[in-house]
């Protein structure tokens, strides 16, 4: 075969494969006629076979316009997709992403590859037209939530402010009884009622935080207080832990703090018939005078099984039905303290396991004032049980215990580890947690991984799960 029969042969092919694609496709000269159009263009621009010989200014009038020369345009030559007009034979237009390129075959000719963009137009303005709907639903059903629970609330606390009148006036015990019934069933329907607010507010993107100064301890013992009368009815032992590496003084939501843990609380009360629950707060992080606090909420309670945990923090949801039924709830308290740690630049989750127990954990972030921040990390002295006082550089006012990571340090880690070990292998597990402690105090200033592995370790002897605390020992046992 000929060399000039073999570039036909090609130039065939090539005009057979642009003929068939869905895209519009025009060649035209230099004196801006149109050389060829593939079937797509023919169709869609409803000239037919007269569309060859037709100028590209008629197709495209507002971007290309005829001279003595052949054609003027402002549209940019080459393989970016610009938005063009494209006029039918009749006149009517629609839009369409092109690019124009140089013919590499022919010089002097162009080619145009244009897409239909008008149903792209079409669904971008049904977009935007159902985004608009959403938020204005979004709107009317803020709305109508915000007057439905303050409706509500104004009857529920009337009916709370004279059923303690008549708690105070009442003498017989039968009448006494029904009356803290209403009084608890009035402030369970303005949790509910709170619940439904805030799912509102934060759904809604209008609830804002309200960052104040605040002393850390007494809120602590606020929320203990709240709490320890109704654990300790159920015959449930309660324990509070607080780093005192946390300044005494903080700036930040106090409220939301005080809910976050109060259904936190109340969860594990609920779900747990015997055992014990505990808080622990710990420091994990400082950048400047912004401060790191971990939070955790240990049960043995109910536990969840692996597969449901997933569930726990959407909207609406719980484990199952029958939580629902049992316990109570709207399902709503989770999500909501989930959203709030969010806002507080933190992360909620849980590690559980039917049957043994959960552990809540969540950290958040707040400010430090400056009147605490040249106290924030020297004056702290801390008590080692079974050891010397250290404070929080590692200094001891006797001999032992120094800086993480000295020989001494890491001799007493290996002795306190040793004892440990020895405690879990007795099931004496208050003394193993005692003996955790110990070791979270000697590893204040040991690298992150070792830290998170003490803190592993403490909770694994909270739940008194004997293989998680091997797992975690052996993985402390390599990294000390």
């Amino acid at each position: 075969m000929k060399l000039g029969e073999e570039r036909g042969k090609e130039e065939i092919q090539c005009c057979f494969s642009m003929d068939e694609a869905l895209e519009l496709v025009l060649i035209f000269d230099k004196n801006g006629n149109i050389v060829y159009a593939n079937s797509a263009a023919k169709q869609k621009l409803e000239y037919g076979d007269a569309l060859c010989g037709t100028p590209i200014s008629e197709i495209f009038p507002n971007s290309f316009s005829v001279t003595e020369n052949g054609f003027h345009t402002d549209y940019e030559f080459g393989e970016k997709l610009q938005d063009l007009m494209a006029y039918r034979k009749n006149r009517t237009c629609f839009c369409v992403e092109a690019k124009i390129l140089e013919d590499q075959n022919e010089e002097g000719n162009y080619v145009c590859m244009a897409n239909d963009a008008s149903k792209r137009d079409f669904l971008e303005k049904e977009i935007t037209k159902v985004e608009q709907e959403a938020k204005q639903a979004l709107k009317v059903k803020s709305e109508f939530v915000a007057n439905v629970t303050h409706e509500l609330r104004t009857p529920v606390n009337g009916i709370l402010g004279n059923t303690k009148e008549l708690l105070e006036k009442e003498q017989d015990e039968g009448n006494l009884k029904i009356l803290r019934l209403i009084e608890h069933g009035c402030k369970d329907m303005n949790g509910i009622i709170n619940n439904i607010l805030d799912f509102s507010k934060l759904e809604a993107g209008k609830f804002t935080l309200e960052p104040q100064k605040f002393h850390f301890r007494n809120m602590m013992d606020y929320v203990k207080a709240n709490h320890i009368n109704k654990i300790t009815e159920k015959g449930l032992e309660f324990f509070t832990t607080i780093s005192p590496e946390i300044p005494e003084y903080l700036i930040g939501d106090e409220l939301r703090i005080v809910q976050i843990l109060n259904n936190l609380l109340s969860n594990a009360c609920k779900f747990t018939a015997v055992g014990k629950i505990a808080v622990e707060v710990l420091k994990t992080s400082q950048v400047n005078n912004r401060i790191e606090l971990y939070f955790l909420v240990v049960d043995s309670g109910i536990g969840i099984e692996k597969a449901d945990m997933d569930k726990l923090f959407k909207s609406f949801s719980q484990v199952d039905a029958s939580i629902s039924r049992k316990y109570g709830g709207t399902g709503l308290g989770l999500n909501i303290c989930k959203q709030l740690v969010e806002l507080m630049g933190g992360n909620i989750s849980v590690d559980s396991e039917k049957n043994k127990g959960s552990v809540f954990s969540f950290s958040i972030w707040l400010e430090i004032p400056e009147d605490e921040m040249e106290g924030t990390a020297s004056n702290i002295n801390i008590h080692m049980p079974f050891g010397p006082i250290v404070d929080l550089h590692g200094n001891t006012e006797e001999t032992g215990v120094k800086k993480y990571g000295t020989a001494e340090n890491l001799q007493e880690i290996k002795n306190k580890m040793s004892k440990f070990i020895l405690s879990v292998e007795m099931e004496n597990w208050e003394k193993a947690e005692m003996f955790a402690d110990v070791l979270k105090q000697l590893t204040q200033e040991a690298p992150k991984e070792v830290k998170n592995g003490v803190l592993k370790l403490k909770m694994a002897v909270q739940k008194e799960d004997y293989e998680k605390v091997q797992t975690a020992y052996d993985v402390l046992q390599k990294l000390f």
